[in-house]
């Protein structure tokens, strides 16, 4: 039996992907890849694909070698936020492809749709993707097949072109009618959520990146936790209540002596010691105290003013 592997989003159009080439007969392999900005691998996400949607997907975290290779040199750019969409379908597609090659599969599924999304979803900009990726010609893309030139697996009578479909564009009414005649028992979102397109956390990210050009991961995923204020030579990160201050990395915790406001720093922050201690004092109830430092050297301070903290945060 033919084999072929899908790129599993989780939402519908990836869904409906799969079915469509089912449908010919194709046993389809669903990749689902991990990168931490964007995918689930939770337990709960692979049972309801199972049992909503009939689909098990082969999950790969994939987020240190995404943050390595991709994040911060993308040779095609960001988007509106730190979203590097070009650079992140050619390293899925390499992804694909080398997983492909493993299971012995002769072509890659994608849920893309034509001119959905501006940045990555043009026609030609698909093209350039799969070619870049290693793929040219082996990326079959169910949804909008028909508009886009035949691939190898058409040409070559493995699967019937005229099955499959020519949506374009960000409406949902044919996928709707779709999801409808396979009988999916929840429609799901159209798939995104990647905290690259989040403006908050890449307003984050860039005040990151400017004290430390490159970050490691664990510093990077941090800048979901609380507050965030530069200076110079760091930032800082406020835990805003007790579930952000456990999940601080303990032994660089800054904290005043109550442990009741409570940071880190990332970057270099020599010098700064009353300024943060002085931060975190502002969001004390007490206004002057004892501040602990990571190597546990108390350091005494008085709260900042408002007008002197407030310029320093970033979001």
């Amino acid at each position: 039996m033919t084999k072929a592997v899908a790129l599993f989003s989780g939402g519908l159009d990836s869904i409906l992907a799969v079915k469509l080439v089912e449908e010919q007969g194709i046993r389809v392999i669903p990749l689902h890849i991990y990168t931490w900005f964007a995918g689930n691998k939770s337990r709960e996400f692979l049972e309801r694909s199972r049992e909503l949607f009939g689909i098990d997907p082969v999950v790969l975290d994939m987020q240190r070698e995404f943050f390595s290779e991709v994040l911060f040199s993308p040779k095609h750019g960001y988007g509106q936020g730190m979203n590097p969409c070009i650079d992140c379908k050619v390293f899925f597609l390499k992804v694909a492809k080398s997983f492909m090659e493993k299971e012995g599969a002769s072509f890659v599924v994608t849920g893309d749709v034509v001119g959905q999304r501006p940045m990555s979803q043009k026609r030609e900009t698909l093209k350039l993707i799969e070619k870049e990726a290693g793929l040219d010609g082996l990326v079959l893309r169910p949804l909008s097949a028909r508009l886009l030139e035949p691939t190898m697996p058409e040409k070559a009578g493995l699967i019937n072109r005229d099955a499959l479909e020519g949506i374009q564009g960000r409406g949902r009414k044919r996928q709707l009618e779709l999801a409808r005649r396979f009988g999916l028992k929840e429609i799901p979102s159209p798939a995104g959520g990647c905290l690259l397109t989040d403006p908050t956390f890449s307003k984050r990210l860039k005040a990151l990146i400017e004290v430390k050009k490159r970050p490691k991961l664990q510093e990077v995923k941090l800048l979901r936790l609380g507050r965030i204020l530069k200076l110079n030579g760091c930032i800082l990160i406020v835990a805003r209540n007790e579930r952000e201050a456990n999940a601080l990395p303990p032994e660089e915790l800054w904290a005043t002596e109550d442990r009741g406001v409570s940071g880190v720093c990332v970057g270099n922050c020599a010098g700064l010691e009353r300024v943060i201690g002085g931060i975190l004092l502002r969001y004390a109830k007490k206004r002057s105290g004892a501040v602990i430092t990571p190597s546990g050297k108390k350091v005494l301070c008085t709260a900042l003013p408002p007008e002197e903290v407030h310029p320093l945060i970033v979001a």
